[in-house]
C-alpha cells in the first residue's frame, strides 16, 4: 500500500487486515475484473448509512427494522458481489484447464521450453485462463522470473485444481524434474475430476424431477381427479 493511500483518510476508517483479505478475494476475479478493495469497502458503508437511514424514515418500527435489515445487507453484500463471482469464475477456468494444459503439453512435448510452450499456447487459444498465464508472460518480459510470475499468477486464480497444477509446474521447473509427466499426470486429474462432477450433476436430476413433480403434476392430477366431485358440489 502506497504512502500515499496510507494517508489518505478512506484508508484509515479500515484495518489493514480487513483490507488485505478484501483485495486477496477481489484479486480472485481475475485482471479485468479487480479492483481496489477500499472502493467496495466505502460503497458497501455508504450505501448501508444510506439504508438505514432510509428504513428508519419509512417504516414505523424502522429502529428495529433497520439495523436488522444493515446487518444482513451488511454481510451478505460480499457474498453476492464477490463470492457468488469467485465461484462462477472457478467454473469458467476449470472448463478452461482441460484444452489449455493439454496444449500446453502438445507444445513442451515438440522439445520447446516450458517459457516458449506457453507463449505459444497462450497466443493461440482464446480463453480466461489463457489471458491470465499471458499477464503473467508479461512479468516475465519485464524482468521477474518464470516462477516469480506464476506465483502471482496464482493469486488471481481462484481454482485449486488450477493452481495445484501451477505449483507442479514451478517445482518441475525448479528442480528439473519431468514437466510433461507431471502434465499428463494432472491432464488425468481434471479429466477424473470432470468426470466426477457429471456423475453427481447427473444423480441430482431424479431429486429435481421429483421436486418437480410434487410441486406441479401431483396438484395438476388431484385437481382432474377431484374436478367432477367440485362441480357436482358447486353445482
Amino acid at each position: 500500500m502506497s504512502k500515499r493511500k496510507k494517508s489518505n483518510l478512506l484508508y484509515k476508517i479500515y484495518s489493514e487486515e480487513t483490507i488485505n483479505k478484501y483485495q486477496r478475494k477481489i484479486n480472485l476475479l481475475g485482471s479485468k475484473d479487480s479492483y481496489d478493495a477500499v472502493i467496495f469497502l466505502n460503497i458497501r458503508l455508504f450505501t448501508s448509512v444510506i439504508l438505514f437511514f432510509v428504513l428508519l424514515y419509512i417504516f414505523k418500527w424502522g429502529y428495529i427494522i433497520a439495523p436488522i435489515t444493515v446487518f444482513l445487507y451488511f454481510n451478505i453484500l460480499p457474498k453476492i458481489l464477490i463470492d457468488s463471482k469467485i465461484n462462477k469464475r472457478i467454473e469458467r477456468l476449470d472448463n478452461d484447464a482441460m484444452y489449455f494444459f493439454e496444449i500446453l503439453t502438445l507444445s513442451l512435448e515438440t522439445g520447446r521450453n516450458l517459457k516458449t510452450a506457453l507463449e505459444i499456447t497462450s497466443s493461440s487459444i482464446d480463453s480466461e485462463l489463457s489471458y491470465e498465464f499471458s499477464l503473467a508472460l508479461r512479468e516475465v518480459k519485464y524482468g521477474k522470473s518464470l516462477n516469480e510470475a506464476l506465483d502471482n499468477l496464482k493469486l488471481r486464480i481462484p481454482s485449486d485444481t488450477i493452481n495445484n497444477i501451477i505449483l507442479n509446474i514451478s517445482q518441475s521447473n525448479i528442480f528439473g524434474n519431468s514437466i510433461i509427466e507431471t502434465m499428463y499426470n494432472q491432464i488425468d486429474y481434471i479429466r477424473d475430476k470432470q468426470i466426477l462432477n457429471a456423475k453427481a450433476v447427473i444423480s441430482k436430476i431424479p431429486l429435481k424431477v421429483s421436486v418437480i413433480s410434487v410441486i406441479f403434476f401431483i396438484p395438476l392430477i388431484l385437481l382432474l381427479i377431484l374436478s367432477p366431485i367440485i362441480i357436482s358440489f358447486l353445482s
